[in-house]
């Protein structure tokens, strides 16, 4: 079963990346002749946007090999440090995400027994605000460690999609791997 924050982080990756696109080509559609001339001239300069700021987490997990291989609940908190950047260099947009723990610890909900997230997710899409056109992948490792023998979660997952200037999908590659150690 896919984790929850995987899925979650995914697609919000993807929504930010489709409503960049979607508001940008909107933006180049809805304007007159003369602003649209003066938008040429300015989207022919590069524009990079870069935010970094950390963000609460709270999420619980359910860790397979805690409690001596019979499982239990680890209710997680602390920080994701979020570094995002956008670059918009003519008619193209790319960008990259990269999440990282700060702080992160849990305890399980039966035993009681703490634990520490560690990891990284990094997102990078890059797209066409003319047509569409966008490639976007993601490489996600997440570590849930635990005190102990046997009792650490990891979960690993790259995915790459790709869409052409027809909006046809064409590349769906979804690779996850979840294990305890």
């Amino acid at each position: 079963m896919k984790s929850k924050l995987t899925r979650a982080l995914a697609l919000f990756s993807l929504g930010a990346l489709l409503l960049t696109i979607s508001s940008c080509k909107k933006e180049l559609i809805n304007t007159s002749v003369n602003q649209n001339l003066q938008t040429s001239i300015a989207a022919s300069k590069v524009q990079n946007f870069t935010t970094s700021e950390k963000v609460p987490f709270d999420f619980s997990i359910f860790v397979p090999c805690a409690n001596g291989g019979t499982g239990e609940d680890v209710v997680l908190s602390g920080y994701l440090h979020v570094v995002s950047s956008f670059i918009i260099n003519g008619n193209n947009v790319s960008g990259k995400s990269h999440f990282q723990p700060q702080g992160i610890s849990g305890v399980g909900t039966i035993t009681g027994d703490k634990y520490q997230a560690t990891g990284v997710t990094q997102d990078q899409f890059k797209g066409s605000l003319v047509n569409g056109q966008f490639q976007k992948t993601t490489i996600n490792n997440f570590l849930i460690i635990g005190q102990g023998k046997g009792n650490n979660f990891t979960l690993h997952e790259n995915s790459h999609i790709t869409v052409n200037a027809n909006g046809s999908l064409t590349t769906i590659i979804d690779n996850y791997k979840s294990d305890c150690k």
